[in-house]
């Protein structure tokens, strides 16, 4: 049987940043095959690429001459990986405890020179998952959103996004990807969808959502329009944020990780649910990612209840905020399933069938491979299929071969 892991390959005793990624997901490759889910139509709509391991190329991408300098000097002379970025080196629990060590320090023997190293990481994923199509996120810059100059954080978008649109997108056809906007300035937002927007790798845009930006001000809606016209989705992206005076308070990283997750995008679902952005842009698909799945029907249920309450504190509104919610999209990562009782009611609450797109969330540590779906027991088949892929069929217009 053909698990992707090259015979002649030592297996390693424990998963160390030097594993090579085919041998970490061995078994979840084999499961598949097994299962007969193999040969399905599968989306992955979060994973990651680790750019820091290129963050040497990236600053070279840097438009403005005297922060591109900054940018190279930063890796000749200091030495550090993270240079200009507001990455907390300090805090990287997420490389440690966990099933994915090398999430940063990308060890892994690669031999192929003809293509970038990561493409050739990405691709190893991708085999071995069974993944049709990939939408690639960046993982440090997820905290850009909070750097205290505007003018890098928008320099750095703009870097990024050329480097990984000119050096590995295109490079992979499986490879899509749901480009960074520089949310700190909404004229930078715009000229970012101007140049890309009409790419065909281009799925649509995101947000990281850990920034203390109001989604429903005025300064956006030219950017919320233009996706519209556009037929583009726009997603909003979870991260940590230990920084929050609120988060503070939790002095374990797991506690952090289980609450910012979720609140960054509750804050920012709230304000586009109350302040009636469904009913301004209806052709306008929002994503909601990485903040799993057990949130969504509490705050539909808390919205509702307040909405009736004060109904009059949201004019914009001609339907429940649930009923909204239930038009947004959702990926599953990280999924709770210690009760499937209360996941399935979740699912329902949700529309899950039509509406939840599967995300790997690879190669952070609690990623989720496609058999987090394959193996719900309350889903038949049909629903697997969607969540699996096809949702994220339609939403995107990626072909389907699978379909009868």
């Amino acid at each position: 049987m053909d698990t992707g892991v090259a015979p002649t390959r030592e297996l390693r005793k424990q998963i160390d940043i030097h594993t090579d990624t085919r041998e970490i997901l061995e078994r979840a490759d084999r499961y598949a095959r097994q299962q007969g889910f193999k040969d399905w139509l599968i989306i992955d709509v979060d994973a990651h690429h680790s750019e820091m391991a290129s963050w040497k190329e990236v600053v070279t991408y840097i438009e403005d001459p005297v922060i591109r300098d900054l940018g190279v000097q930063f890796q000749s002379r200091t030495g550090t990986s993270a240079g200009l970025s507001n990455h907390v080196g300090g805090l990287r629990y997420q490389d440690m405890g966990g099933r994915i060590p090398h999430q940063t320090a990308l060890a892994e023997e690669v031999d192929d020179t003809s293509v970038h190293r990561d493409v050739t990481l990405v691709r190893r994923v991708m085999d071995a998952l069974g993944i049709d199509w990939q939408v690639l996120f960046p993982g440090n810059l997820l905290q850009l959103g909070l750097h205290p100059q505007p003018r890098v954080e928008v320099e750095l978008a703009f870097a990024y996004n050329r480097f990984v649109m000119e050096r590995i997108i295109p490079v992979e056809p499986r490879l899509k990807t749901l480009l960074y906007l520089p949310f700190c300035e909404p004229a930078a937002c715009e000229r970012m969808i101007r140049e890309f927007g009409d790419h065909p790798d281009v799925m649509g845009f995101m947000v990281t959502s850990v920034r203390y930006k109001s989604v429903h001000h005025d300064s956006y809606m030219r950017t919320y329009a233009m996706l519209e016209e556009m037929g583009k989705p726009l997603c909003f992206h979870a991260g940590n944020n230990w920084q929050d005076d609120y988060l503070r308070q939790l002095d374990m990283f797991i506690s952090m990780h289980a609450l910012s997750f979720t609140l960054c995008n509750m804050v920012h679902l709230t304000n586009w649910v109350l302040h009636g952005l469904r009913e301004r842009f209806p052709k306008l698909d929002v994503i909601w990612t990485e903040s799993g799945i057990a949130w969504v029907p509490f705050l539909m249920q808390r919205l509702d209840n307040e909405y009736l309450m004060r109904s009059s504190e949201a004019p914009n509104l001609k339907r429940l905020p649930s009923e909204y919610m239930r038009e947004m999209y959702f990926t599953t990562q990280p999924m709770e399933r210690t009760d499937m009782e209360l996941l399935e009611a979740s699912f329902r609450a949700m529309r899950a069938e039509t509406q939840l797109l599967y995300a790997s969330d690879w190669p952070h540590w609690d990623f989720d491979s496609p058999a987090s779906v394959y193996d719900l027991p309350f889903l038949d088949e049909e629903a697997k299929r969607n969540i699996l892929g096809r949702n994220a069929a339609r939403l995107f217009g990626l072909p389907d071969a699978t379909a009868a």
